[in-house]
């Protein structure tokens, strides 16, 4: 497991632990000494992660360990048939999108895709969203209205990939379509934030009646870096930047850009992901009933974020 710079002293108890414990000894004041290492480093764990900065929560959005969008769909979604491509271009795999059974309610899903390893990361583009993965994303919608299904989205991205050829082939309007598209959907859209979101990559897959953020996740229209780079001429002020943006999830639930906080295991979701899995489904399926009994779900949709930009001008 990485090891982030605020867990290490969290590490170095969990390493005399095991120690102790691969020791094989009976004896009671060993036994006592492990029990009171372990109490410690809980206590510890949990001070820690009550009091993390905005940066460090950066740290614990971006960890390696975290579970993608490909671990949802694989413990949440039954016969999930992936949509592949754009139909003009070719098939980003940084969108993973097709359609299956979540409780067993037929449903349209898609996310980004970070991969989990070196070789992974590489072929999902670290989750970076081509102009293609935004028109897929739009094909998705469609078939999802043509047979009356819910969407469910997961965002988990620094933003959309900035390169030459992605601007060539429409980057910005892809993802403007990827907006509209979504303001349109007929049915209920339920977005959950993993991870980290970022930019306008981010909020094209973000556009819903209820969004939802896993506590140590953060959302933002530009990473810590790319605002001190912007702001203060200094990628290095990232620190300072992540402390005025907020975008933790508890600053956000606060100015009502979100619906709902999801509480991750103690020590972040990276170290338990069948626990922060359930916790996700568990607000999915509850937002999707809450959602049943709206009359109009594309107005209820449109008025949500017209209403933040009212909030905004006041």
């Amino acid at each position: 497991m990485i090891i982030l710079e605020f867990e290490k002293t969290i590490f170095e108890l969990e390493a005399k632990i095991k120690e102790l414990k691969n020791l094989d000894t009976k004896d009671l004041r060993m036994i006592e000494e492990i029990k009171r290492i372990e109490s410690k480093q809980k206590k510890l764990l949990k001070k820690i992660y009550s009091e993390l900065s905005p940066w460090e929560k950066v740290l614990v959005a971006r960890h390696q360990d975290r579970p993608k969008t490909s671990d949802y769909i694989d413990a949440l979604i039954e016969d999930f048939v992936p949509v592949s491509g754009d139909r003009a271009f070719g098939n980003d795999l940084a969108i993973t999108a097709g359609i299956g059974k979540f409780k067993g309610i037929s449903v349209a899903v898609m996310g980004h895709e970070k991969g989990k390893d070196t070789e992974d990361r590489i072929k999902h583009n670290f989750g970076m969203p081509h102009p293609e993965g935004y028109r897929k994303a739009c094909r998705l919608m469609d078939l999802a209205d043509k047979f009356n299904l819910p969407l469910i989205t997961f965002i988990d991205t620094a933003g959309a990939y900035p390169g030459v050829g992605a601007e060539e082939r429409g980057q910005a309007e892809a993802i403007a379509k990827c907006l509209e598209r979504a303001l349109k959907f007929k049915g209920p859209i339920v977005a959950t934030i993993i991870g980290e979101g970022g930019s306008g990559g981010a909020v094209a897959l973000a556009v819903a009646n209820t969004i939802l953020m896993l506590e140590h996740s953060v959302y933002s229209v530009i990473s810590p870096e790319g605002c001190a780079s912007i702001l203060y001429r200094n990628a290095e002020k990232a620190v300072e930047a992540a402390n005025a943006l907020k975008f933790t999830a508890q600053d956000l639930l606060k100015f009502k850009i979100i619906d709902n906080v999801i509480g991750e295991p103690l020590g972040g979701a990276h170290r338990d992901h069948e626990s922060t899995i359930k916790a996700v489904a568990d607000k999915i399926k509850s937002s999707l009933q809450a959602l049943s009994h709206v009359d109009d779900l594309r107005e209820h949709r449109n008025n949500k974020f017209f209403n933040l930009c009212r909030n905004y001008k006041e």
